[in-house]
């Protein structure tokens, strides 16, 4: 999927979009839509993996590949790192606060 200017945003807005996706995957899984669901959590990882493909910092290279890999497990995985949808919920808060601080 393209998206387009995305490279132009700060790191902090795009973890704040990726953090919209998690969230509509969560939500919609609450609502037990398994279709939008699935979607938005394939999106959520199109957006992390065209943040890493982006970025050049190898110290925010490690911290994304990490969340990537715990998105996955937690999603589809054991969930080995013991994940839930308030974790999920409230490390992408932090991004999705600093965002609109940043560009409102």
């Amino acid at each position: 999927m393209n998206y387009p200017g995305w490279e132009k945003l700060t790191l902090m807005e795009q973890m704040a979009n990726i953090g919209s996706e998690v969230e509509r995957a969560i939500l919609w899984k609450e609502k037990n839509n398994p279709t939008y669901s699935q979607q938005a959590f394939y999106r959520a990882l199109e957006l992390i993996d065209l943040t890493l493909a982006i970025w050049k910092d190898r110290a925010r290279l490690k911290e994304l590949a990490r969340v990537r890999e715990a998105w996955v497990d937690y999603w589809v995985g054991d969930n080995k790192f013991s994940s839930s949808a308030k974790l999920w919920r409230s490390y992408f808060y932090a991004f999705n606060y600093a965002a609109r601080n940043i560009t409102g």
